[in-house]
């Protein structure tokens, strides 16, 4: 292991904010500087969007140039953090919306800080005590009192209480009652709502012989929440004062009071029915301290329920059973358990009747006096547990019913319910608590992995171990099941098993240990026959989506139903754990969950509901289309449809955003399955979405497709269409250079189909190749065909669009004159047409050739009237391209601070898109402030 304390560079918020590298603290400047490296520590590998940052930093009036005082922050902490360490042990990542500190947890005292209160949890008193003042140790005082904006640390101030009670807790425990009575009373007058430091006040109080002065302390505290809050001390509390009114024996031993262990009473059995703990259990440490604090609050004169629901082998019964045996001492009169085999592949659901026999004999009553009639069994239940306090374990639950009458009466019982649904129910009339179990983290599967095999594969072979337990999806069963190959067959290592696993077609038969009847869609299959018709169907759809997530609209163009009956019908899925509902009306499948869904989809279904899918996502993606700007290709799927459609170009490209993935994915289904036709028509449709966002990498895969489509099944109309989006696109992206012989093609085949609209298209790409080719003469003249062709076809879209690079054509040829006309007619037809993105372009182009005219009165008027039309909306690569023009001409008139200012913001923005006219902004900046 790495000694963190010798190398690299170290954070501290537990006090003033501190770095120290190599043993050295560093100076870092202005509050400003401390305020941003601040927010970056708490929320240390995570992004921090800049709006947060400005919003944090100056609250309701930050200054103009607030964004670009971010940056120099930015780039001065990065010289800072490079300086004291050029290994690069914490760096700063310009990851949009915002930034992120990438570093090591290890290097934040507020991680460490929580690690040893966490592994404090189970641990012997001594141990405990040692570890938490460990942890308390690392503050130096009040959390980041030396950093501007108020940054949000309550939860750090939290840990350190929690910390300290758990402490004196096991000092408690430890018999040091008189040594920790001076604390305790200055801890209560600093904190004097905290009930825990107060009871813990009265214990050491009473175990110091200062009976009276701990009944005090309790009718101080009684008092000041009465007066002041309007409500009673907690039953825990109020249990405390009665126990030392009555000198309760069990106050005179160390340790918690209420947790004693209370001799049984003659003749009464205890029972001790929890299996034994799983063995390799690791992982869970939130889900079992949320337990221990539920446990620790519950009401003492109530029963306190609890529902831990997750997917099939998520691992709901080792959580409870592991819980359970941890926290035995504190259920003196006994654990009961029952496996209710709800959802059991081969048997029927136990009934509660039959549990109660079970229940009622484990507590002593003879089996010849059980009563028949189920009322008198729970009568009798109820009875025998009145007054006794037990842990009830009720595994594999069906339904709400299924263990109403299993819950005992009170007395400060929990009951703990595992099953795969919610159980909602159970909320309102039983009081229950949800306790939702999600997979395991990357590192707990990797140390469950190493747990079960019992070795350090993690170590011996760490790639193949992480890429088994991606593989498994990070489902406790499946890592099981897998490492239980690795025993069970030495010979095989990680790498082949992880080879096997990677066959999407054989992944859940090698997840299946046959001679066990264990197996991950042997879990699956369960709660897949329960499925009434209707939800199976819709299982089996959104198992035939591809992407990354199924969404209400997507599940009703395939089941052929309305959206609100999709809807409800994924809501049924995600409350049997099948699906997980990860954002309003976002579905995902877990990938072994996917996979038992397309076995069970017959092939013909799946053909038929990929072409309802695909259908319904082109007209989605043409309507999105239309609002983002106006369309001339002749594709027209706005018909009538169950499809989503957004209002504004701004929710277009929202929608588009979010499902970018499955478009992506659906292009390779559809590919895939030989629907050629859709898939090049899917490719042409968003194309106006990959332009307006710059995206190129994904682009380029999506386009071979289409492009390979078209022309396998000979569609020479979709090949023109996807060639002209290509090159629509590496025009936006400045990669023309290298693509004329794919233009030439594109016009050819324009003209072989005899379409003016399609040989104007591709004429305009064609110039602008001639251009980035260094032939800007020949280019002219395809710019003045095509400008004629479209005029004679009646496009005003072709025709603006022509005359916007005709314009760029003639001003790089010096006819500047000449350009500006022709781009003030491309504006007004822009305007006229009302494609606002392509008219703020062609008004901040007019700006610029105004500005090489020399008019910069009239260059400066355009140029800020462009940034105006792109701002505050979707339009950042015009914004960008706006700024870039106005600082430009804000220099050219001597403004420089103000010019700065522009082309910082047009900088910021390119580096956002990924666009290639960063380097050209940055060259200009760097010019403007170095004086050159």
């Amino acid at each position: 292991m790495t000694d963190r304390s010798r190398s690299g560079v170290e954070f501290g918020v537990l006090g003033p904010l501190q770095v120290v590298a190599d043993g050295r603290q560093l100076v870092l400047g202005r509050r400003g500087m401390r305020g941003l490296l601040a927010m970056l520590v708490l929320e240390a590998n995570r992004v921090v969007p800049i709006d947060e940052i400005v919003d944090c930093l100056w609250g309701d009036d930050p200054p103009a140039t607030a964004r670009t005082i971010v940056h120099g922050y930015v780039s001065r902490l990065r010289r800072v953090l490079e300086q004291a360490d050029p290994a690069g042990s914490a760096r700063i990542l310009t990851t949009p919306p915002g930034y992120q500190l990438a570093v090591d947890p290890w290097r934040l005292d507020f991680h460490r800080a929580r690690q040893l209160v966490s592994s404090a949890r189970g641990k012997p008193a001594a141990t405990r005590a040692q570890l938490l003042r460990e942890s308390l140790g690392l503050w130096r005082g009040p959390v980041l009192a030396d950093v501007p904006g108020n940054p949000v640390t309550t939860d750090l101030e939290e840990l350190r209480l929690a910390a300290l009670e758990e402490r004196i807790e096991a000092e408690l425990e430890l018999g040091r009652h008189l040594e920790l009575v001076g604390e305790l009373r200055q801890l209560v007058t600093e904190h004097p709502f905290r009930e825990r430091l107060v009871g813990q006040m009265m214990r050491a109080l009473y175990r110091s012989g200062q009976r009276a002065d701990a009944l005090e302390a309790y009718q101080r505290f009684h008092r000041r929440v009465v007066d002041e809050l309007g409500i009673d001390p907690g039953p825990g509390l109020r249990v405390l004062h009665e126990q030392v009114l009555r000198d309760d024996p069990a106050l005179s031993s160390a340790g918690q009071a209420e947790a004693a262990t209370v001799p049984p009473r003659p003749g009464v059995v205890v029972p001790a029915q929890l299996p034994a703990a799983v063995g390799g259990f690791t992982g869970r440490d939130e889900e079992l301290g949320w337990l221990d604090r539920l446990c620790d609050a519950r009401d003492r004169a109530a029963t306190t329920v609890v529902v831990v629901n997750g997917a099939p082998g998520i691992g709901k019964s080792e959580l409870v059973v592991t819980w359970g045996r941890r926290r035995a001492e504190q259920f003196p009169d006994g654990l009961l358990f029952a496996p209710l085999h709800g959802f059991a592949p081969d048997r029927d659901p136990v009934e509660p009747a039959e549990v109660l026999a079970r229940f009622l004999v484990a507590l002593g009553v003879p089996a010849d006096s059980l009563p028949h009639d189920l009322d008198d069994r729970v009568g009798l239940y109820r009875s025998v547990l009145a007054r006794r306090r037990v842990l009830v374990v009720l595994d594999d639950a069906y339904d709400a019913g299924h263990v109403r009458l299993l819950l005992p009466p009170g007395a400060g019982s929990v009951v703990l319910v595992t099953s795969r649904k919610r159980l909602e129910s159970l909320v309102v009339s039983n009081g229950a608590r949800m306790l939702t179990l999600d997979t395991l983290t990357d590192e707990e599967a990797v140390r469950l992995v190493d747990e079960v095999a019992g070795k350090p594969l993690s170590e011996q072979e760490p790639d193949a171990v992480r890429a088994l337990a991606e593989l498994c999806g990070n489902l406790p069963l499946a890592l099981r099941i897998a490492a239980a190959k690795l025993v069970i067959s030495p010979e095989w290592t990680v790498e082949a098993l992880v080879a096997q696993l990677s066959d999407d077609d054989a992944r859940l038969r090698t997840l299946d240990l046959a001679d066990t009847g264990v197996g991950v869609a042997r879990a699956l299959a369960v709660s897949y026959r329960n499925l009434p018709p209707e939800l199976a169907e819709t299982f089996r759809a959104a198992g035939v989506v591809p992407g990354r997530w199924v969404s209400p609209h997507a599940v009703a163009a395939v089941c052929d139903t309305d959206l609100g009956t999709a809807a409800g019908r994924l809501a049924d899925l995600a409350d049997a754990h099948l699906v997980v509902e990860q954002w309003r009306g976002g579905f995902v499948l877990h990938d072994l969950v996917r996979l038992y869904a397309r076995e069970v989809v017959d092939e013909a279904a799946s053909d038929r509901a990929l072409r309802h899918l695909v259908e319904h996502y082109l007209v989605a993606c043409d309507h999105a289309r239309r609002l983002v700007r106006p369309v001339a290709d002749g594709l027209d799927f706005t018909g009538d449809s169950a499809a989503p459609r957004p209002a504004t170009a701004q929710q277009a490209l929202s929608w588009f955003d979010k499902e970018w993935p499955n478009i992506i994915a659906l292009v390779h289904a559809t590919a895939e399955a030989g629907l050629h036709r859709q898939t090049w028509q899917l490719v042409r449709l968003v194309h106006t979405y990959c332009v307006t966002r710059l995206v190129r990498r994904e682009w380029q895969a999506v386009a071979e497709f289409g492009l390979a489509s078209a022309r396998e099944i000979g569609d020479r109309r979709g090949e023109v269409l996807v060639l002209h989006a290509m090159q629509d696109i590496d025009n936006r992206t400045d990669s023309l250079r290298g693509t004329l012989e794919r233009a030439e093609l594109a016009h050819r085949i324009a003209v072989e189909l005899g379409e003016p609209r399609y040989v104007a298209m591709t004429l305009d790409k064609l110039a602008l190749t001639l251009v980035e080719e260094g032939r800007p003469v020949e280019a002219l003249d395809r710019h003045r065909e095509a400008v004629e062709l479209a005029r004679y076809d009646v496009d005003p879209t072709g025709e603006a669009t022509v005359l916007n690079n005709l314009a760029q054509t003639e001003q790089l040829l010096g006819q500047r004159e000449t350009a500006a006309q022709h781009q003030f007619r491309a504006m007004e037809i822009y305007h006229r047409i009302g494609d606002e993105r392509a008219y703020a372009v062609a008004v901040n182009n007019l700006a610029e050739l105004y500005a090489e005219l020399g008019l910069l009165p009239e260059a400066e008027e355009h140029a800020r009237q462009g940034v105006e039309l792109a701002r505050g909306g979707s339009m950042q690569f015009e914004e960008a391209f706006g700024r870039q023009v106005l600082g430009q001409v804000l220099a050219e008139r001597g403004e420089q601070v103000a010019a700065q200012a522009e082309l910082a913001e047009s900088l910021r923005l390119f580096e956002r898109l990924g666009s290639p006219r960063a380097m050209l902004v940055r060259t200009a900046l760097e010019a403007l402030t170095s004086g050159v």
